[in-house]
């Protein structure tokens, strides 16, 4: 079903708010007419209705290229994204971005990339590349390019920081708008940084921030990812503001993306009592408005973007449809496999055990992250140290693990500190995918574990691992040590194999715990993080003396 034919079901007519029955003509990959019918024949009273977009995600952290992501998500009804190629930016710059849009190039899906506007996110850690005001003004000026993407640098933004300033000023000569990322932001601050022309946050974890963020004129993004989860908190916002709300996924890991995406959203949504043309205002049609997408919304002329479900309060998907041709069926991807080429950047040498030593120098106390399950944003805590032969180790009995960051672009000495709520009882866990410089992360409870996970990711160049007493595994991540080039339906399996063992053999009791190790490097999340240069305050902006 490639070239001219027909469609029948019920068609849902997202802008004049109705439902009926109806036959969709498509020639050419356009919507050639919508035409009523008086009645539907046996089989055909499916429901009709434009594709899924996912209005802010890092395709990076699927663990996959674009063209395995897009592979996966057509099943689920996703015809679109805006992708901010931020990760791969951070390691490979201006080279990785530039393989983002050629290697989602090569299948039917419609990536909306956007310039990254904060490579290296801060100057308190060290990353791969950089990107300066000029470097994203000659991406801005790509067609490929949407829009300017992620603005976290709010302080920059308050401040007038020039180079910040010169970033935003590019998009708004160019006609693309600018994205935001501005958590816990309230009151005239998030007024003046809205004022900057910053018009989406995808971080509220509040109702109450978001009512702000929207009263001064901003759009929500309601994210639900594989670590961050705001959709219980933030979705009721929807009953009043649909023309103001998105849904987006941010970043979402390859075992759960086979199991479903935005479509879940919606299904959610609809038990919470949300009306079908808000939803699907937020899943379909605003994103395209906003970001001017060339992306079709069941409309005459349109490019032919729809999908199929059984009904419209599960959202099963029947069919994807991506410019009139048939991408997924009945839980099938018609996207083949194409094994793409590697970009990397990865330049340290294996590590000893001794690196990972945490000396006591007589503290009765030592600061400690409290990473929060479901949450990017962390605590601050402060307990008495355990020590053993002048050394200060982890105490599995009281959950308070080592953290280690290894700087992977030069030989340099591990950043260690403490962490909470990770909950292992042996062995480690270690991972290059450490937002936003991509860093080494790692957690354990001794330094032996954490060494040997660690090199298994210096090893494969990049990857995922976990190690025990007598079992060690790795998804390896050539690309950027970020993504796998292989079987996005493999990596999948294989990440849902080490997620369990992080869970059932080392005792994580996170539901996520290769996600939320990711994030605890991320230093524009309050409130206490670890770079690879140190233990870092959130909201003072400085390291922790």
């Amino acid at each position: 079903m490639n070239g001219d034919f027909s469609i029948t079901g019920q068609l849902v007519d997202v802008h004049q708010q109705t439902v009926y029955p109806a036959e969709v003509v498509v020639s050419a990959g356009k919507i050639q007419a919508i035409r009523p019918v008086s009645q539907l024949t046996g089989g055909t009273n499916h429901y009709i209705l434009p594709g899924f977009i996912d209005s802010h995600v890092h395709i990076e952290s699927s663990m996959l290229v674009p063209s395995e992501f897009a592979r996966l998500a057509v099943v689920h009804g996703t015809v679109a994204t805006i992708s901010d190629p931020h990760e791969i930016a951070n390691v490979c710059g201006m080279e990785g971005v530039e393989f983002m849009i050629e290697n989602g190039k090569t299948v039917p899906f419609k990536f909306n990339f956007g310039a990254p506007s904060c490579v290296p996110a801060t100057t308190f850690e060290t990353a791969g590349a950089s990107l300066n005001s000029a470097d994203v003004e000659k991406l801005l000026q790509r067609d490929e390019i949407k829009y300017l993407s992620e603005m976290m640098n709010f302080p920059g933004v308050l401040f007038k920081d020039e180079e910040v300033m010169k970033k935003i000023a590019a998009a708004h000569r160019l006609g693309k708008p600018v994205d935001g990322h501005a958590p816990g932001l309230r009151g005239e601050k998030a007024k003046k940084y809205i004022d900057a022309g910053i018009y989406t946050d995808h971080e509220c974890y509040t109702a109450e921030e978001a009512l702000d963020k929207l009263q001064y004129g901003m759009k929500v993004l309601i994210r639900e990812g594989s670590a961050a989860k705001n959709f219980d908190a933030l979705i009721d916002l929807l009953h009043d503001y649909p023309e103001m709300i998105m849904f987006c996924s941010d970043d979402k890991h390859p075992d759960n993306l086979v199991l479903g995406h935005i479509n879940q959203l919606c299904a959610r949504a609809v038990a919470k009592g949300i009306g079908i043309f808000k939803i699907l205002k937020a899943a379909c049609v605003n994103p395209v408005h906003h970001y001017k997408l060339d992306v079709g919304l069941l409309k005459e002329s349109d490019a032919a973007d729809f999908i199929v479900v059984k009904d419209l309060k599960n959202f099963e998907v029947v069919k994807t449809f991506i410019d009139g041709k048939l991408v997924a069926e009945e839980g099938v991807s018609n996207i083949k496999t194409t094994k793409s080429g590697i970009v990397n950047n990865f330049s340290c040498n294996k590590k000893t055990v001794e690196d990972f030593v945490a000396k006591w120098n007589g503290e009765k106390e030592i600061d400690v992250i409290e990473a929060l399950d479901g949450q990017l944003i962390t605590n601050k805590l402060s307990f008495e140290p355990k020590i053993e032969n002048d050394k200060i180790v982890s105490d599995a009995v009281k959950d308070i693990l080592k953290i280690v960051v290894v700087n992977r672009y030069n030989n340099a000495p591990v950043a260690k500190a403490f962490i909470k709520n990770f909950g292992l009882k042996k062995g480690a866990m270690a991972s290059s995918v450490a937002h936003d410089s991509h860093n080494i992360v790692a957690v354990g409870v001794d330094d032996e574990s954490i060494c040997k996970a660690v090199n298994l990711v210096i090893e494969k160049q990049g990857g995922v691992s976990a190690v025990s007493n007598n079992k060690e595994m790795i998804v390896a991540l050539p690309v950027a040590g970020l993504m796998s080039n292989e079987d996005g339906y493999t990596v999948a399996a294989n990440y849902t194999a080490i997620d369990k063992m992080t869970k059932e053999e080392l005792g994580s009791t996170l539901g996520s715990p290769f996600m939320t190790l990711s994030f605890m490097a991320l230093l524009v999340i309050p409130h206490l993080k670890l770079s690879d240069k140190g233990l870092f305050d959130g909201d003072k902006f400085e390291f922790i003396k």
